[in-house]
């Protein structure tokens, strides 16, 4: 398993992930483009992926513009193996290393990514818009999470 920046050249693979998702599914596939991607890993934030056999098999992306999270995700083949858990602390890392206070995202009710927010110590903190819950990390809570 290797975890690493994510690249221009990985966007194909980053949308074949997120495409292939079995919660939080995209209404349409193109609301998000590769233009999207581009921009949020190049101009926006920054991005990471986890490779197998050099394979991505999940990747994240943070915002620091919006001040969000606004990608997190596995190919459905390799959940339940930490590599979610690894690209999430690398992303939260690099986040609040960048003089960010607080972070938030959005992810629908009833799915494995809410446990896996409210496990990781998130806050749910009302709705983002009408069909994701909110969620919101400060920089101390993140901090004292990894302090034990």
């Amino acid at each position: 398993m290797i975890f690493r920046e994510a690249k221009i050249e990985d966007i194909k693979q980053i949308q074949v992930i997120r495409n292939s998702v079995k919660e939080n599914i995209l209404s349409n596939p193109d609301l998000v483009t590769d233009q999207d991607c581009e921009e949020f890993l190049t101009q926006r934030g920054k991005g990471w992926v986890c490779e197998i056999k050099d394979k991505i098999v999940g990747f994240a992306i943070a915002d620091l513009k919006e001040d969000n999270i606004w990608a997190l995700f596995l190919h459905p083949d390799f959940e339940g193996k930490g590599i979610g858990t690894k690209l999430h602390k690398i992303m939260l890392d690099w986040y609040f290393l960048n003089g960010k206070e607080n972070v938030w995202l959005g992810t629908s009710p009833n799915t494995r990514a809410e446990k896996f927010y409210r496990k990781a110590g998130w806050t749910q903190n009302g709705w983002h818009g009408t069909k994701e819950l909110k969620f919101e990390m400060s920089k101390i809570q993140w901090q004292n999470l990894q302090n034990g």
